[in-house]
């Protein structure tokens, strides 16, 4: 006679079948990667929490610091770097189970919600505009980034790309916006079209070999240039303007150079495709 302190479900899940579990808790140096980046984007939003409710207590308005922006731009480019080399050190070394979904979380609180919070700090307390716009702008960088993240795991490019602009540098370029401009109606909606560009179907290289070393070095460069800025050297505003607009520049060009080369491909196809008379 069976035991009456057992139930049908305890025996169904006897029967189920059961993999390595153990080896499914172990992390692998990817994985460090991938929370350092979590981390990264949980202090970013951690610095500018801290920054607006300091300044809120002591003088009732929230003006944004430079200081504070910095370094929280800084801790997302850091992330950023950790997400460029966790697919690396993968492939190179071991990956791990978790891998690819520790990837995608991370990437979430980074370069989805981080930027978002950001945008909340620079329109939503700007009294430029109603909180409401600047909450919009910044749930549509979060859902769209998740919803690139979700399409990058289940669709594949044929000719390996990325299909939508790549979160991280989304997330860059809605900073970008955030750190050159006043909050208005104008750049609101530029941050409505990098979100845009993100669950779009343009495809943007995958950065590899020359092109990774170039990613990189764009990277440091924006670190340094943000920290001379933050530290109020001289010509730190003119880099902190160069590079916000260069990294603007360039999300804008990409489209607009995917769909020239595919306007000429188009052309050729029907040249070739014309009856010979």
């Amino acid at each position: 006679m069976a035991d009456a302190g057992w139930s049908m479900d305890d025996v169904a899940a006897d029967d189920e079948p059961r993999g390595p579990v153990g080896k499914a808790f172990r992390l692998s140096a990817a994985d460090s990667l991938s929370l350092g980046n979590a981390m990264c984007g949980f202090l970013a939003v951690c610095v500018l929490a801290w920054s607006a409710i300091g300044q809120l207590q002591a003088q009732g308005e929230f003006r944004p610091d430079p200081r504070y922006f910095a370094t929280a731009v800084v801790l997302l480019l850091i992330g950023a770097t950790c997400d460029l080399f966790d697919g690396m050190v993968a492939r190179r070394f071991r990956a791990s189970a978790m891998g690819a979904e520790l990837d995608n979380l991370a990437d979430v609180i980074s370069f989805g919600f981080a930027p978002a919070f950001m945008v909340v700090a620079w329109a939503g307390f700007s009294h430029r505009m109603p909180l409401l716009v600047a909450l919009c702008a910044a749930v549509s960088v979060l859902l769209a980034g998740v919803v690139r993240l979700a399409r990058f795991a289940c669709v594949k490019t044929k000719s390996g790309d990325f299909m939508g602009l790549p979160i991280p540098m989304g997330a860059m370029t809605v900073v970008s916006i955030v750190l050159l401009f006043q909050a208005s109606y104008l750049t609101v909606a530029g941050v409505f079209a990098v979100a845009w560009l993100m669950v779009s179907r343009i495809e943007y290289p995958k950065p590899k070999g020359n092109l990774l070393a170039v990613v990189l070095a764009w990277i440091m460069i924006n670190v340094t240039c943000l920290i001379i800025w933050a530290a109020d050297l001289a010509g730190g505003d003119l880099l902190i303007q160069i590079g916000a607009a260069m990294q603007i520049a360039l999300v804008a060009a990409i489209p607009l150079r995917v769909l020239m080369f595919k306007r000429e491909q188009r052309k050729e196809r029907k040249e070739t495709e014309a009856p010979v008379r």
